[in-house]
């Protein structure tokens, strides 16, 4: 009965956590959509100054979130000078910053 128990559990937990990360494919549609290629490139598309191939492996989940969400925040902690500056995205839903978070996350060098 115990064993049962941890079972149900783990498996709540496990489909919770993959809930709560987001939808990746979707994800790379808001990318398109809020027309983040004007200032970012990903493959070789879109504005080659602002390349973001690896950037899932450069950053935590956490911190991509803060650069859509805070971008203004953000660029001082890193003291980037960006021109003209990103903006923050705070009219995404949650929902959506966690898809394009998911997206992002999912860019990383081979």
């Amino acid at each position: 009965m115990i064993r049962i128990a941890l079972v149900s559990i783990g498996l709540c937990l496990w489909a919770g956590g993959a809930f709560a990360q987001g939808n990746a494919d979707h994800g790379k549609q808001l990318f398109t959509d809020n027309k983040c290629g004007v200032c970012h490139s990903i493959a070789g598309t879109g504005n080659k100054k602002g390349p973001l191939d690896d950037v899932g492996s450069k950053m935590s989940a956490g911190d991509i979130r803060e650069w859509i969400t805070s971008a203004p925040e953000m660029a001082a902690k890193a003291k980037a000078d960006r021109k003209p500056p990103m903006k923050a995205y705070a009219t995404l839903t949650k929902e959506e910053v966690d898809d394009l978070v998911a997206y992002l996350a999912t860019l990383k060098k081979k």
